[in-house]
């Protein structure tokens, strides 16, 4: 598999991985009060994985302009 297919692949597995994490922060955030502890953990988590897929994006757009 070509460095541009891997790249495809991998922010399609990244937009999963945040979409998962954007519900887990709706999810608790409609539960509040309730574990309103965790909100410091998945917010982080949350943000991590929409870091990454930002940076994934941009790799690919240049890996895209580049071809």
């Amino acid at each position: 598999m070509s460095d541009f297919e891997e790249l495809k692949k991998q922010v399609r597995k990244l937009q999963s991985r945040a979409g998962t994490a954007k519900m887990e922060l709706h999810d608790l955030a409609e539960d509040l009060p309730v574990n309103w502890t965790e909100i410091m953990a998945v917010a982080e988590r949350t943000f991590h994985a929409f870091a990454e897929l930002e940076a994934a994006k941009k790799e690919f757009a240049a890996s895209e302009n580049s071809r």
